[in-house]
């Protein structure tokens, strides 16, 4: 099983993907937002810690830029009816630090706010992850999305802000939701990969 790869960042693949680069062997990774946001820019060097699933038809590698948002990643495919999709997508909704304050608040608004976690699903998070939630320590919400509160707004035809709305869109929220989370983030000098999970946590 692959447990971490290092290597050269190839491509980035909107809205969350990665190729790495590793010996010449390209590995397809999935990413949640808010580990895609912390990439290098391509041609740079990477390090991802995975999760690898196998299946018969399939062979898939789930990355994430530290060892805590994997083992919150590992947390909620436990829980019944949370497959490693609906993981990625909490998870680009809400950091692992978030995630973890959202479960110990049994804050059910934040958590529906996810595309896909209804009322049902967010009590069960809730009720499954609460006691294990405990061997998540928080994180640091990095400079990048502390910066956000900086800049002026971006225009409307703008293709950054055409490229978020399009991934929103790809990760289930409806095209107006998507321009209203984005139009309200969106400033000047802000990259696409920082713009996307900030308008996830609205």
């Amino acid at each position: 099983m692959i447990g971490r790869l290092t290597g050269v960042l190839a491509e980035k693949r909107l809205p969350n993907q990665a190729l790495v680069d590793v010996a010449g062997v390209g590995y397809e990774v999935e990413l949640p937002m808010s580990s895609f946001a912390k990439l290098p820019s391509e041609g740079e060097k990477v390090q991802l810690t995975i999760h690898h699933v196998v299946r018969e038809d399939a062979s898939l590698l789930y990355g994430f830029c530290s060892s805590k948002e994997r083992e919150a990643f590992r947390l909620l495919i436990r829980v019944s009816g949370i497959g490693p999709k609906s993981a990625v997508l909490i998870l680009s909704g809400l950091s692992a630090e978030e995630l973890y304050r959202v479960i110990q608040t049994e804050d059910l608004t934040s958590l529906m706010k996810v595309p896909g976690v209804g009322k049902k699903t967010a009590e069960r998070l809730i009720i499954e992850l609460r006691d294990k939630i405990k061997a998540l320590a928080p994180l640091d919400i990095t400079e990048d999305l502390i910066a956000a509160s900086e800049g002026s707004l971006l225009s409307d035809g703008d293709a950054i802000i055409e490229d978020a709305i399009e991934a929103l869109v790809s990760l289930g929220y409806s095209q107006a939701e998507a321009k209203k989370r984005v139009n309200k983030v969106a400033k000047g000098g802000l990259s696409l990969e920082a713009i996307i999970p900030l308008a996830l946590k609205l």
